[in-house]
């Protein structure tokens, strides 16, 4: 079954799908984006599929290898991205070429459903109590919130004050046991996040994460001196070998790769298993659409280690379009119990409404994420 085609769609809020066609008459659909850069990504999918078109789509590892090791320069963000969404669709045709979901041919799946968090808070956090109590009485048992605005290097405790009140707010409206997730995203230096994650650790939360930006990843060892919280990490890493020396270490308890960043289906499911081997659980990043979602479900189906998803219903980023536009069953993503069943369809288990996307794709976006500066004019991180 030869490759002959694809086509990219950028589509809002921020996304970016690509359709890959074969001689058979089979598609499958993937999201390769990068938030913020769907264009360069775009580019990037364009120069690796020069290399694809008139080669046997089953041959998924080959293709996944040759578009890594092929290129002189490999890694990144960007590459990553383009290579992920590229498998995302080679599993989604390979799937429905043998009428089977992704999960079956990955060896079949360890369990029918996974537990399921929503956002609250927005870049900004505010008014979390009252959305907990909101997400939780839907059905929801976890939730995640973005830890604070701006911080510089080191700041005012105040600032860490105030974390503590909206976390404090979560548990009073929401329960003792619903699950909390705090993303410091990246935002916290090394001297603020000692000092978060020690003052944050009566609440029981159910993982901090990204305390620290990934390119300062040793800071964990020190951090995880003063917290017996759980610590999340990995959702700006993009292969195992980024992930090598993160779980050597020791110091993270949670990983987080990103299922259209990270190399896709083929890289995620041995990430997970590396993992595994040391005793760490997976959690995948998934901000984005449901064919990075129902990739995602394809992978947590198979890995033992995986215990909860990320997903973007609702989120504050999805302005004008939401998760379920894109796809003809919304019933596939029903959440229960704050749980997902696992999709049972072929390939990646859900079916894109072509006709919408290419109707939201004549409208496109420019996506961009803010820049934030400090008060003395410096730059923060977002």
């Amino acid at each position: 079954m030869k490759i002959t085609s694809y086509e990219l769609f950028k589509v809002p809020p921020r996304w970016l799908f690509l359709k890959i066609d074969t001689d058979e008459g089979i598609a499958g659909w993937g999201e390769p984006v990068i938030e913020g850069k769907a264009d360069t990504v775009a580019a990037a999918v364009k120069e690796l599929m020069e290399h694809l078109i008139g080669k046997d789509s089953m041959r998924i590892e080959d293709h996944w290898q040759a578009m890594y090791r092929g290129g002189f320069y490999r890694g990144g963000p960007i590459l990553m991205s383009a290579i992920a969404g590229i498998d995302q669709a080679l599993w989604d045709i390979k799937g429905k070429y043998y009428d089977a979901p992704v999960h079956q041919l990955l060896g079949g799946a360890c369990r029918d459903s996974i537990r399921v968090y929503s956002w609250i808070g927005g870049d900004r956090p505010s008014d979390v109590g009252k959305a907990a109590k909101d997400i939780a009485d839907s059905g929801f048992t976890a939730v995640k919130m973005n830890a604070t605005e701006e911080l510089q290097y080191v700041d005012s405790f105040e600032k860490i004050d105030q974390v503590i009140e909206r976390v404090a707010a979560i548990r009073e409206a929401a329960g003792k046991y619903i699950g909390i997730g705090v993303d410091f995203h990246g935002r916290v230096h090394k001297p603020m996040a000692k000092i978060l994650a020690k003052e944050l650790e009566p609440f029981r939360l159910m993982f901090i994460e990204e305390p620290v930006l990934p390119e300062n990843n040793e800071a964990l060892r020190e951090i995880a001196k003063y917290t017996s919280t759980p610590i999340a990490a990995g959702e700006r890493m993009f292969s195992r070998w980024d992930f090598k020396s993160l779980l050597s270490d020791g110091y993270v308890d949670i990983i987080q790769p990103d299922l259209s960043h990270a190399g896709g289906i083929t890289e995620c499911k041995k990430i997970a298993s590396m993992a595994e081997a040391y005793d760490v659980a997976l959690a995948p990043h998934c901000p984005l659409g449901p064919i990075a979602l129902a990739a995602c479900l394809q992978v947590d189906a198979t890995a033992h280690n995986a215990f909860i998803q990320e997903q973007s219903l609702g989120i504050h980023y999805n302005q004008g379009n939401d998760l379920l536009d894109y796809i003809d069953d919304a019933s596939v993503f029903e959440y229960k119990d704050g749980f997902v069943n696992i999709p049972q369809g072929p390939g990646l288990g859900i079916e894109v409404n072509e006709n919408y996307v290419r109707k939201m794709a004549a409208i496109g976006h420019n996506w961009r994420n803010p820049v934030w500066r400090h008060r003395d004019g410096s730059i923060a991180e977002w």
